[in-house]
């Protein structure tokens, strides 16, 4: 108990990466479901974020990543032009062993116990099929099936809008939005990197990949058998000669000391979360002349549409949403250099001040 209270509470009350409204700790003892629903915002809107299957270390470990990544959706939720805070819950334990529907339809009746407070909706570990089953005990659940009144996989707005957070950040650092003739690396070609493959090989981009899954990788080389190859793993990845944009697209932490120092790109820019290990990162890349797309802003696209759902899914009118990711990240690199900040500073500035208001409103 000391421990959980020197990290995780001094982490809620204390330090600056606090300052969360409500934290929910989840059990099912029948079902074996153990969960966090930490809810950092609702001065936008009820908090919005999906649910993480992981199999933690430990429960401390899972409620400090339910913190952060619920903080984190706050500032995507502000920077997506949401009418919505910021959440996220993570249920503990190998979701390939011990995710059952009794377990997903326990944790759907501690979500529905919050009465509107948090939405929930897909993660790493979880999927359209289990938002479905989460429904069926709570009306606040987005990430749905088609079948079901939902918008399915919202990880194909997810890539196309992390490849507009591509295109601005071409169009900021070499004059043009075009990514034809570019070599771009992608790590994790999983839900969202797969299709981003394909918008940048439409876009005649040359793409290198890797993923901790042989298979994944596979499948992608034998559905564009050209314009892609693979190396080994991602610490070959960062260093491939002539790399012109590197794209984290698994788990967080791909920016740390190690990486940032070897990596060959100009451009940072993919869909995981978290991407910067550590406070500071952010100015490393600067100090070696390499532009970060900040990862909410660019990976916003999901989001975009598993709120849209809320209100009765319009896959144009998404689209049309996701597409503004262009502008908004122009806009970032804009207010970064007028501010002498990196970009990651610059959007949290943009978001702080938007929830900010919305607080004073």
């Amino acid at each position: 108990m000391t421990d959980v209270s020197d990290g995780v509470l001094h982490t809620l009350f204390r330090s600056d990466q606090g300052g969360h409204e409500q934290v929910v700790l989840c059990q099912d003892r029948a079902t074996g479901l153990k969960a966090v629903i930490a809810i950092h915002s609702t001065a936008l809107g009820p908090a919005l974020g999906g649910t993480r299957f992981y199999p933690y270390a430990n429960e401390e470990e899972a409620v400090a990543d339910a913190l952060n990544l619920a903080r984190g959706m706050s500032y995507k939720n502000a920077m997506a032009g949401l009418d919505h805070g910021g959440g996220k819950a993570v249920i503990i334990g190998d979701p390939e062993r011990i995710k059952t529907e009794e377990l997903l339809l326990a944790y759907g009746r501690f979500v529905a116990s919050l009465g509107g407070r948090y939405v929930t909706a897909c993660d790493v570990g979880t999927y359209v099929a289990d938002m479905d089953v989460v429904a069926r005990e709570c009306r606040w659940t987005t990430g749905r099936s088609p079948e079901n009144g939902g918008a399915g996989d919202s990880s194909v707005l997810t890539a196309f809008g992390v490849f507009q957070g591509m295109r601005a950040s071409a169009q900021h650092l070499w004059g043009d939005p075009t990514l034809r003739g570019r070599r771009v690396g992608i790590a994790g070609v999983g839900k969202v990197g797969r299709h981003l493959v394909r918008h940048l090989l439409d876009d005649g981009a040359e793409v290198v990949i890797t993923d901790v899954r042989a298979d994944s990788v596979q499948r992608i080389l034998d559905q564009h058998p050209t314009g892609v190859t693979a190396v080994t793993d991602t610490d070959a990845l960062i260093r491939v000669d002539g790399l012109d944009i590197y794209a984290p697209c698994a788990l967080g932490g791909a920016l740390n000391d190690d990486s940032v120092t070897v990596l060959t790109a100009k451009i940072v820019c993919g869909a995981a979360n978290n991407q910067l290990a550590h406070t500071g990162v952010e100015k490393d890349l600067a100090d070696r002349g390499i532009l970060y797309a900040p990862d909410y802003v660019v990976n916003a696209g999901g989001v975009i549409q598993v709120a849209d759902e809320l209100h009765g899914f319009d896959f144009d009118r998404c689209k049309a949403k996701a597409a503004k990711i262009f502008d908004t990240t122009l806009a970032i690199f804009a207010r970064a250099k007028e501010d002498g900040i990196p970009p990651a500073a610059a959007a949290d500035r943009i978001a702080e001040q938007r929830m900010a208001e919305a607080r004073r409103g």
